[in-house]
């Protein structure tokens, strides 16, 4: 998130820079959960929207943050700004890049190969927009799964 618009989503008054800080999310903006909802279990429990910011948000109204700061990466800042105007939210999900049980995407080879073999509809790599509808024709091939094992 923008580092100067921590304070609007979070209770937090300092940067988290390498995502190393945990913070709970603004009383204003938690969502409370029903009776019926407290008594699911399980990925039902999880499923239910925390937040405004429910991409984020774990079950005990928190949330790892990562501020981004116009001076160490204007482009990432610019990005997030623009997604802000566009959307009304300053709030973006930041994840590792692989499928579950595959090491994280290490070059842009590796980016290619994930972005093709999965439902993803764009990738971004440096100044470069890349449209899953636009790409070359893959044989489709699900043995890549069974390379690794899951987690």
């Amino acid at each position: 998130m923008l580092a100067e618009r921590v304070g609007d989503y979070f209770d937090l008054d300092r940067p988290s820079p390498y995502m190393a800080l945990v913070a709970p999310v603004r009383e204003e903006l938690r969502t409370p959960m029903s009776a019926d909802q407290q008594g699911l279990f399980g990925i039902e429990k999880l499923n239910v929207p925390r937040s405004t910011i429910p991409a984020v948000t774990h079950v005990d109204y928190s949330a790892r943050i990562q501020t981004v700061h116009r001076d160490t990466n204007p482009r990432y800042h610019e990005l997030i700004r623009r997604f802000e105007a566009l959307t009304g939210c300053g709030v973006i999900v930041n994840t590792s890049f692989n499928v579950r049980g595959e090491p994280i995407v290490c070059t842009p080879g590796d980016a290619y190969r994930c972005f093709m073999r999965t439902e993803m509809d764009y990738l971004v790599v440096g100044n470069f927009l890349l449209t899953k509808t636009y790409q070359p024709e893959r044989p489709r091939d699900e043995s890549w799964r069974h390379q690794f094992e899951l987690d």
